[in-house]
């Protein structure tokens, strides 16, 4: 190939690798943020501050914990990057910030666009299976009908049966090394 040929294709692969796959976020932060999320006390609270700051006695109040419970929790979002503490004279109020919870969902939205891929292939087969039919004989190799195998019997020897007839489970035998002892 030519220079300018090799140097397209690569300028093509390029801007199609940043616009369909953003740079990758640090995995600590994407940790932060889900394991924040996880407990539906701190998405509770998450959600009230969606609507607007508000102190910790404003959060804590349709709880039933005590406030120093509520200050953990907002401790944990805030080590996240999810909420932000504020000073208004003697009150601190939370303030949500939407930059982590973005980034999520844009890691999220990465991999349900491979699913969607995925999924969409899947379909595609599936609908020319049917229109093909399966071969019978393919079917019976896969299940191994043909050989009176079924779900109910399972391929294998079985129990091994003892004296009276009654089944005992298979005890492996142990070499002893040569040593001293024999």
């Amino acid at each position: 190939m030519t220079t300018s040929v090799t140097t397209y294709i690569t300028n093509q692969f390029y801007k199609y690798s940043v616009i369909n796959y953003p740079p990758m976020i640090s995995s600590q932060q994407l940790d932060a943020t889900f394991f924040a999320l996880a407990d539906p006390t701190r998405r509770a609270i998450l959600a009230r501050l969606a609507t607007g700051e508000a102190s910790v006695g404003e959060l804590a109040e349709p709880f039933d914990m005590s406030q120093p419970a509520i200050s953990k929790h907002l401790k944990v979002l805030e080590r996240a990057g999810l909420i932000t503490a504020g000073r208004e004279a003697q009150r601190r109020p939370r303030r949500m910030e939407a930059a982590p919870l973005a980034e999520a969902a844009t890691w999220i939205e990465r991999y349900r666009k491979i699913w969607e891929g995925n999924y969409q292939r899947l379909d595609a087969l599936l609908d020319e299976l049917q229109k093909t039919g399966v071969d019978r004989s393919t079917t019976e190799r896969r299940t191994g009908a043909r050989f009176g195998r079924t779900a109910s019997k399972p391929r294998g020897r079985g129990p091994v049966t003892g004296k009276a007839g009654k089944a005992s489970a298979r005890k492996p035998t142990r070499r002893r090394s040569g040593g001293k002892g024999r």
